[in-house]
């Protein structure tokens, strides 16, 4: 096999009993080092009368308890380490609804695989080591960014790390440095599109391929950005507790992005009653890491939803692909890449005086990116205030919003008594983006 394999790792080669065998070496050891290693698991394994030898086969991993958000929360900062803390060398996190992240931590390994992983799909989305590849993900906690240039390191192209934001030298470097694949997401990518439509560059542009992922988008959307550039453009799927970019992406064919089962076995449960739902039916992505040694995690519920289906892709790979991800089942938002809970805006209102206890929030995407209006309702006591001081207070609204969550929003401010109540379940967000075709 080649160095980069374009079409197959050396596990699409094997025989199904041969790759069958691989997982199952892979679970049982992961099984064992959960319960030595992390007492979360070696109390709920206890819990459940589990031992792990009598973990045998792929079949009982539906017995065996789910991992969800909240128990990284609760293990709040590392306490889920499988490692001595000396073999972490990275950590990365994503936000939560107390405005700390959730850490998932990086072993020597770890950075190894990751690499690999995102080499995969970036090989098969179209990239080579001739390439050269511009990161407009931002830098950071983040996984996009680190994860993303380090595939394309290990892919053997160059990697231009720009990172998010200023668009002018966006621009510039794209034209300049005759860059062939965009890596990025693709509210970000449309407001480049109508920034080189503004210029006139498009035919001064070498771009061929685009790898966009980090927030939902649709195949409207995917056929508007290959169409306006034109290029290639490919989805990929990951979240941080898992490892980051690299769980899943696009081949040539765009029927699914397969999931690389011989490091990640994929579970599709209903949300409601937690069991299994049929091949091809939708319902909540639950993953289990096989590979990972910082931070492994046992079937953690990602609250995405999707479908899978196991049939052979017309490329000839024979990964599980899952489709895009059409919602959650929590009140999780993605914004501009970003997690953002409602939560996190009642936290940033709740610290300015001068705020009835009711809000909404409401989601467009009139052009390229996401915006966001925050409705929320004035007392009595300062509601006659002057214009000045009402201006004073919605940048101080949004000030605080901003520092929680990392989003810039609109702040509306309404009289007394004008936003809606309700009698049950508040509901908190009108979503009108048009995400889940």
């Amino acid at each position: 096999m080649s160095k980069f394999p374009i079409w197959q790792p050396q596990f699409e080669c094997m025989a199904p009993a041969e790759r069958a065998a691989l997982q199952l070496a892979r679970f049982k050891k992961l099984v064992r080092r959960l319960y030595r290693n992390v007492p979360f698991y070696r109390n709920a394994f206890d819990a459940a009368g589990i031992r792990p030898e009598s973990i045998t086969s792929l079949g009982q991993l539906p017995t065996l308890p789910f991992t969800v958000k909240a128990d990284l929360r609760d293990n709040y900062p590392v306490g889920m380490l499988a490692v001595p803390q000396e073999k972490v060398i990275r950590y990365h996190g994503s936000s939560g609804t107390t405005g700390k992240p959730t850490f998932v931590a990086y072993s020597r390994s770890d950075l190894r695989l990751w690499s690999d992983l995102c080499a995969r799909f970036l090989v098969a989305g179209g990239l080579r080591p001739h390439h050269t590849a511009q990161v407009s993900f931002g830098y950071g906690l983040f996984t996009g960014g680190f994860g993303l240039h380090y595939g394309i390191e290990r892919v053997g192209a160059g990697v231009i790390p720009v990172s998010s934001g200023n668009t002018e030298k966006q621009l510039m470097i794209l034209e300049d440095m005759r860059v062939d694949a965009l890596i990025a997401t693709p509210s970000y990518t449309l407001k480049l599109i109508e920034a080189i439509r503004e210029r006139g560059l498009q035919s001064k542009l070498k771009l061929s391929l685009a790898f966009l992922g980090g927030e939902p988008w649709t195949e409207d959307m995917r056929r508007h950005i290959e169409e306006a550039l034109p290029i290639t453009a490919t989805n990929n799927y990951g979240l941080s507790e898992v490892i980051g970019p690299g769980v899943s992406g696009d081949c040539p064919c765009k029927s699914g992005m397969h999931i690389q089962n011989d490091h990640f076995l994929v579970e599709v449960i209903d949300p409601d009653t937690l069991q299994p739902v049929p091949e091809g039916a939708s319902g909540e992505l639950v993953f289990t890491t096989l590979t990972r040694e910082a931070s492994p995690l046992l079937r953690y519920r990602t609250r995405d939803i999707a479908s899978v289906t196991f049939e052979p892709c017309a490329c000839g790979r024979t990964t599980p692909r899952m489709t895009r991800v059409t919602g959650r089942t929590d009140d999780m938002l993605i914004i501009r890449g970003v997690n953002v809970f409602p939560s996190q805006i009642e936290e940033a209102l709740l610290r300015v005086p001068g705020l009835a206890p009711h809000f909404h929030i409401e989601l467009t995407r009139p052009g390229a990116l996401d915006e966001v209006t925050v409705n929320v309702e004035l007392t009595p006591e300062v509601f006659s205030d002057s214009m000045r001081e009402m201006q004073t207070l919605r940048q101080k609204i949004h000030s605080v919003i901003m520092s929680i969550t990392g989003v810039s929003v609109t702040v509306n401010l309404n009289a007394p008594n004008t936003l809606q109540r309700f009698e049950g379940k508040a509901k908190r967000v009108t979503d009108n983006r048009g995400l889940a075709c």
